[in-house]
């Protein structure tokens, strides 16, 4: 297994930092709003922003996030006056996929064509990345938005820690000091039900997953995060291991793979160590991540804080024979993150990940008998 880090398609401190720390592998997200390159589907773009990495010192193995628009794909099917974009501007929920690192355009029209088009555009990037060298994407079918917090709350040291709650704006379950966004959610009149998204999905895995193994390219399902059975006025379909069994069903293969977010399984309410032997190769990309609560009120932690047993995790790995790549996921605000990385994304600001990375080179140290390169 070897260490990665997520860091920006642009010039960050990370490019720096991540050399300085023994991190030459990198994964990245290359939607066109962080970019500022049209089409990143082309050789040519994705090649150019390999191009700005490499000459950090940075390697491209995976891509992470969605690369541009998928509503076309996620959201087909949605009533017609009823598209995303109505409530995007409703719900107010900054800490997400909707925010800087992690933002999403606006949706395009819902129609076949536009399916059709974007499909044909996730192809030929998958194409780009096969003839980049770069195997790995890891990818979500979150429809509406992606993962979702609804403020910070004071973790250890008075660390700013991201968290997620259906309650908030009611009496909080937690005597930490937060800063909430106010935040609804329904399951009534949803856009798209359950049934619907599966079809989606089934769409879309069936037509670029011929793609994916020709190209040799593993697409790394990440979990819904929070796994919760709809958000925003849509279904969730992935917050359960039966559902990614389901999925490996309609079209078994190798590039048909797993992101393995260990703190988004715990909360689905399992042992994520048996989840994982269950898994067993077919995981292709590992996020270490802790959190306390459960799926509907949770609090993400430093990476040394949880109660998950992160050495038993890992020998779990090595057990498996995996040798994949690993990340530390979300990280609390540390004092003076701000003066490094003003316009940081909570979640994604930069000492955390300091710390993180630390923690997680000694995990591997120990879990390949402290033998270093």
């Amino acid at each position: 297994m070897k260490l990665v880090e997520f860091v920006p398609p642009t010039p960050h401190p990370l490019w720096k930092l991540c050399p300085q720390m023994g991190i030459n592998d990198v994964v990245v997200k290359v939607n066109p709003d962080l970019t500022g390159l049209p089409g990143p589907w082309r050789l040519e773009t994705l090649s150019s922003i390999v191009s700005r990495l490499k000459s950090a010192g940075l390697n491209v193995v995976g891509l992470e996030g969605d690369p541009f628009d998928m509503s076309p794909i996620k959201e087909y099917g949605v009533r017609v006056g009823e598209n995303s974009s109505s409530w995007r501007k409703e719900e107010q929920i900054p800490l997400s996929d909707s925010n800087l690192q992690l933002h999403s355009p606006t949706p395009t029209q819902n129609s076949n064509s536009s399916r059709e088009e974007a499909l044909e555009h996730y192809r030929e990037l998958l194409e780009s990345m096969g003839k980049l060298g770069i195997k790995l994407l890891c990818y979500n079918f979150m429809v509406g938005k992606g993962w979702s917090r609804t403020g910070v709350r004071e973790v250890r040291g008075g660390a700013k820690a991201t968290y997620f709650s259906l309650r908030v704006g009611e009496k909080s379950s937690s005597s930490r000091k937060e800063e909430q966004i106010p935040f609804s959610n329904s399951n009534s009149n949803l856009q798209l039900n359950a049934e619907q998204v599966w079809e989606n999905y089934e769409y879309f895995i069936k037509a670029v997953m011929p793609t994916a193994e020709k190209c040799g390219v593993r697409m790394a399902l990440h979990p819904d995060d929070p796994c919760l059975d709809s958000l925003g006025g849509y279904a969730r379909i992935f917050g359960s291991v039966e559902a990614y069994d389901r999925a490996y069903a309609l079209y078994p293969s190798p590039s048909n793979a797993i992101t393995f977010c260990q703190a988004n399984f715990k909360l689905m309410g399992v042992d994520i160590e048996d989840v994982a032997r269950h898994f067993g190769k077919r995981i292709a990309f590992i996020h270490i991540r802790d959190v306390e609560g459960t799926k509907e009120d949770f609090t993400e932690l430093f990476h040394d804080q949880g109660d998950t047993d992160q050495f038993a995790l890992m020998q779990v790995y090595r057990e498996l024979g995996l040798d994949v790549p690993v990340r530390g996921d979300h990280v609390p605000e540390m004092a003076y993150d701000r003066e490094l990385t003003p316009e940081g994304t909570p979640g994604y600001f930069t000492l955390g990940r300091l710390f993180a990375n630390g923690y997680i080179k000694a995990l591997l140290q120990w879990r390949d008998g402290y033998k270093t390169k």
